[in-house]
Protein backbone atom coordinates (compact mmCIF):
# COMPACT_ATOMS: atom_id res chain seq x y z
CA UNK A 1 0.00 0.00 0.00
CA UNK A 2 1.43 3.33 -1.06
CA UNK A 3 1.94 5.83 1.75
CA UNK A 4 1.39 9.58 1.50
CA UNK A 5 3.98 11.63 -0.35
CA UNK A 6 6.29 13.92 1.56
CA UNK A 7 4.32 17.03 0.52
CA UNK A 8 1.02 15.45 1.56
CA UNK A 9 2.34 14.38 4.97
CA UNK A 10 3.99 17.76 5.50
CA UNK A 11 0.95 19.82 4.60
CA UNK A 12 -1.40 17.72 6.71
CA UNK A 13 0.72 18.10 9.85
CA UNK A 14 -1.01 20.12 12.59
CA UNK A 15 2.10 22.03 13.59
CA UNK A 16 2.78 22.89 9.97
CA UNK A 17 -0.68 24.37 9.57
CA UNK A 18 -0.18 26.39 12.75
CA UNK A 19 3.16 27.62 11.44
CA UNK A 20 1.70 28.74 8.11
CA UNK A 21 -1.25 30.43 9.80
CA UNK A 22 1.09 32.37 12.09
CA UNK A 23 3.47 33.21 9.25
CA UNK A 24 0.63 34.58 7.15
CA UNK A 25 -0.40 36.87 10.02
CA UNK A 26 3.17 38.16 10.38
CA UNK A 27 3.57 38.73 6.61
CA UNK A 28 1.91 42.18 6.55
CA UNK A 29 4.32 43.47 9.21
CA UNK A 30 7.32 43.00 6.94
CA UNK A 31 5.80 43.31 3.48
CA UNK A 32 2.40 44.96 3.32
CA UNK A 33 2.97 47.96 5.63
CA UNK A 34 5.99 49.44 3.78
CA UNK A 35 4.56 48.47 0.39
CA UNK A 36 1.26 50.26 1.05
CA UNK A 37 3.10 53.39 2.14
CA UNK A 38 5.17 53.46 -1.05
CA UNK A 39 2.57 52.38 -3.60
CA UNK A 40 -0.90 51.60 -2.25
CA UNK A 41 -2.43 50.84 -5.66
CA UNK A 42 0.00 48.06 -6.57
CA UNK A 43 -0.20 46.66 -3.03
CA UNK A 44 -3.98 46.57 -3.32
CA UNK A 45 -3.82 44.86 -6.72
CA UNK A 46 -1.60 42.17 -5.18
CA UNK A 47 -4.80 40.98 -3.49
CA UNK A 48 -5.77 39.36 -6.78
CA UNK A 49 -2.42 37.54 -6.96
CA UNK A 50 -3.03 36.03 -3.52
CA UNK A 51 -6.63 35.22 -4.36
CA UNK A 52 -5.79 33.75 -7.77
CA UNK A 53 -2.96 31.63 -6.37
CA UNK A 54 -5.19 30.34 -3.59
CA UNK A 55 -8.02 29.47 -5.95
CA UNK A 56 -5.60 27.77 -8.38
CA UNK A 57 -4.05 25.65 -5.61
CA UNK A 58 -7.49 24.74 -4.38
CA UNK A 59 -8.68 23.77 -7.82
CA UNK A 60 -5.64 22.03 -9.27
CA UNK A 61 -3.27 21.25 -6.38
CA UNK A 62 -5.00 18.26 -4.85
CA UNK A 63 -6.52 17.87 -1.41
CA UNK A 64 -3.38 18.64 0.61
CA UNK A 65 -2.44 21.73 -1.36
CA UNK A 66 -6.06 22.81 -1.07
CA UNK A 67 -5.39 23.67 2.57
CA UNK A 68 -2.65 26.12 1.56
CA UNK A 69 -4.89 27.50 -1.18
CA UNK A 70 -7.71 28.03 1.29
CA UNK A 71 -5.36 29.86 3.63
CA UNK A 72 -4.22 32.16 0.83
CA UNK A 73 -7.83 32.98 0.00
CA UNK A 74 -8.32 33.99 3.63
CA UNK A 75 -5.13 36.04 3.56
CA UNK A 76 -6.34 37.87 0.46
CA UNK A 77 -9.32 39.20 2.41
CA UNK A 78 -7.11 40.50 5.22
CA UNK A 79 -4.64 41.90 2.70
CA UNK A 80 -7.37 43.81 0.84
CA UNK A 81 -8.78 45.36 4.00
CA UNK A 82 -5.30 46.34 5.18
CA UNK A 83 -4.41 47.95 1.86
CA UNK A 84 -7.65 49.93 1.69
CA UNK A 85 -7.23 51.27 5.21
CA UNK A 86 -3.49 51.94 5.33
CA UNK A 87 -3.38 53.16 1.75
CA UNK A 88 -6.17 55.73 1.83
CA UNK A 89 -7.95 55.85 5.20
CA UNK A 90 -5.27 55.49 7.87
CA UNK A 91 -5.93 58.97 9.28
CA UNK A 92 -9.43 57.75 10.25
CA UNK A 93 -8.79 55.01 12.84
CA UNK A 94 -12.52 54.64 13.59
CA UNK A 95 -12.83 53.12 10.10
CA UNK A 96 -10.12 50.53 10.71
CA UNK A 97 -12.32 47.63 11.78
CA UNK A 98 -15.16 48.30 9.29
CA UNK A 99 -12.69 48.45 6.40
CA UNK A 100 -10.83 45.34 7.56
CA UNK A 101 -14.22 43.60 7.63
CA UNK A 102 -14.75 44.20 3.90
CA UNK A 103 -14.73 40.45 3.18
CA UNK A 104 -16.66 39.36 6.29
CA UNK A 105 -19.92 38.45 4.47
CA UNK A 106 -18.01 36.13 2.14
CA UNK A 107 -16.07 34.64 5.05
CA UNK A 108 -19.26 33.88 6.98
CA UNK A 109 -20.67 32.11 3.94
CA UNK A 110 -17.34 30.32 3.46
CA UNK A 111 -17.57 28.70 6.90
CA UNK A 112 -20.16 26.32 5.50
CA UNK A 113 -18.08 25.38 2.44
CA UNK A 114 -14.86 23.50 1.80
CA UNK A 115 -13.07 26.87 1.99
CA UNK A 116 -13.82 27.07 5.72
CA UNK A 117 -10.13 27.13 6.70
CA UNK A 118 -9.47 30.40 4.87
CA UNK A 119 -12.72 31.83 6.21
CA UNK A 120 -11.74 30.87 9.77
CA UNK A 121 -8.30 32.43 9.33
CA UNK A 122 -9.79 35.71 8.11
CA UNK A 123 -12.39 35.88 10.89
CA UNK A 124 -9.77 35.10 13.56
CA UNK A 125 -7.58 37.92 12.24
CA UNK A 126 -10.61 40.22 12.32
CA UNK A 127 -11.31 39.29 15.94
CA UNK A 128 -7.69 40.11 16.75
CA UNK A 129 -8.09 43.48 15.02
CA UNK A 130 -11.23 44.16 17.07
CA UNK A 131 -9.32 43.52 20.31
CA UNK A 132 -6.51 45.81 19.14
CA UNK A 133 -8.88 48.64 18.23
CA UNK A 134 -10.74 48.35 21.53
CA UNK A 135 -7.47 48.65 23.41
CA UNK A 136 -6.57 51.69 21.31
CA UNK A 137 -9.86 53.29 22.37
CA UNK A 138 -9.59 52.39 26.07
CA UNK A 139 -5.96 53.52 26.36
CA UNK A 140 -6.50 56.77 24.41
CA UNK A 141 -4.22 55.84 21.53
CA UNK A 142 -6.95 56.15 18.89
CA UNK A 143 -7.47 59.85 19.57
CA UNK A 144 -3.74 60.49 18.99
CA UNK A 145 -3.47 58.26 15.96
CA UNK A 146 -4.43 60.79 13.21
CA UNK A 147 -1.66 63.16 14.32
CA UNK A 148 0.92 60.35 14.13
CA UNK A 149 0.05 59.06 10.66
CA UNK A 150 -0.37 62.51 9.10
CA UNK A 151 2.86 63.96 10.53
CA UNK A 152 5.97 64.47 8.43
CA UNK A 153 8.63 61.75 8.24
CA UNK A 154 10.75 63.79 10.64
CA UNK A 155 8.02 64.33 13.24
CA UNK A 156 6.14 61.02 13.04
CA UNK A 157 8.73 58.82 14.83
CA UNK A 158 8.85 61.19 17.80
CA UNK A 159 5.06 61.39 18.01
CA UNK A 160 4.77 57.61 17.82
CA UNK A 161 7.41 57.22 20.52
CA UNK A 162 5.56 59.64 22.80
CA UNK A 163 2.30 57.81 22.20
CA UNK A 164 3.94 54.53 23.18
CA UNK A 165 5.45 56.12 26.29
CA UNK A 166 2.00 57.28 27.40
CA UNK A 167 1.00 53.62 27.68
CA UNK A 168 3.62 53.05 30.36
CA UNK A 169 1.21 53.38 33.27
CA UNK A 170 -0.54 50.85 35.49
CA UNK A 171 -4.03 51.24 34.03
CA UNK A 172 -2.95 50.97 30.38
CA UNK A 173 -0.57 48.07 30.98
CA UNK A 174 -3.26 46.33 33.03
CA UNK A 175 -5.76 46.69 30.19
CA UNK A 176 -3.26 45.38 27.65
CA UNK A 177 -2.40 42.36 29.80
CA UNK A 178 -6.10 41.67 30.36
CA UNK A 179 -6.78 41.78 26.60
CA UNK A 180 -3.80 39.51 25.91
CA UNK A 181 -5.06 36.97 28.45
CA UNK A 182 -8.53 37.03 26.90
CA UNK A 183 -7.09 36.43 23.44
CA UNK A 184 -4.91 33.56 24.64
CA UNK A 185 -7.86 31.95 26.45
CA UNK A 186 -10.06 32.32 23.37
CA UNK A 187 -7.34 30.83 21.20
CA UNK A 188 -6.97 27.94 23.64
CA UNK A 189 -10.71 27.26 23.47
CA UNK A 190 -10.42 27.19 19.69
CA UNK A 191 -7.52 24.77 19.97
CA UNK A 192 -9.54 22.49 22.24
CA UNK A 193 -12.45 22.58 19.81
CA UNK A 194 -10.04 21.59 17.04
CA UNK A 195 -9.39 18.35 18.92
CA UNK A 196 -13.12 17.62 19.17
CA UNK A 197 -14.19 18.37 15.59
CA UNK A 198 -13.03 16.00 12.88
CA UNK A 199 -14.45 17.78 9.84
CA UNK A 200 -13.65 21.35 10.91
CA UNK A 201 -10.81 20.71 13.35
CA UNK A 202 -8.10 22.18 11.13
CA UNK A 203 -10.17 25.35 10.73
CA UNK A 204 -10.27 25.87 14.49
CA UNK A 205 -6.58 25.03 14.69
CA UNK A 206 -5.67 27.66 12.10
CA UNK A 207 -7.98 30.24 13.71
CA UNK A 208 -6.35 29.58 17.09
CA UNK A 209 -2.84 30.08 15.69
CA UNK A 210 -3.85 33.26 13.83
CA UNK A 211 -5.46 34.76 16.93
CA UNK A 212 -2.52 33.91 19.18
CA UNK A 213 -0.11 35.50 16.72
CA UNK A 214 -1.96 38.82 16.94
CA UNK A 215 -0.80 39.08 20.56
CA UNK A 216 2.83 38.80 19.47
CA UNK A 217 2.30 41.24 16.60
CA UNK A 218 0.72 43.86 18.86
CA UNK A 219 3.55 43.39 21.34
CA UNK A 220 6.08 43.81 18.54
CA UNK A 221 4.39 47.03 17.38
CA UNK A 222 4.43 48.41 20.91
CA UNK A 223 8.09 47.60 21.55
CA UNK A 224 9.15 48.93 18.16
CA UNK A 225 7.19 52.15 18.65
CA UNK A 226 8.83 52.53 22.04
CA UNK A 227 12.44 51.84 21.03
CA UNK A 228 12.71 52.12 17.22
CA UNK A 229 9.60 53.91 15.91
CA UNK A 230 11.07 54.36 12.42
CA UNK A 231 11.08 50.57 12.01
CA UNK A 232 7.49 50.05 13.11
CA UNK A 233 6.04 50.12 9.60
CA UNK A 234 3.19 52.29 10.92
CA UNK A 235 4.53 55.61 9.68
Amino acid sequence: MKGPSFSEAFLSNRRTLQFWASALVVLPVFLQAPWVHLHPTSACLFTFVLLGTGLALGQFGGERWFQVGSLLVGVSGSWLGGCLFWGWLRSHPVLHLPVEAVALPLALVGLDTRWRMGAGFYIACLVGTAFTDLMMIFTGVMSRWPAVVTASLQEAPQLLHKTAEQLLNISSIGLLIFAAILIVLLARLMGERANLRSNSGTTWLVASAALTTTVWIDGLFFLTALFQPRLSGLI
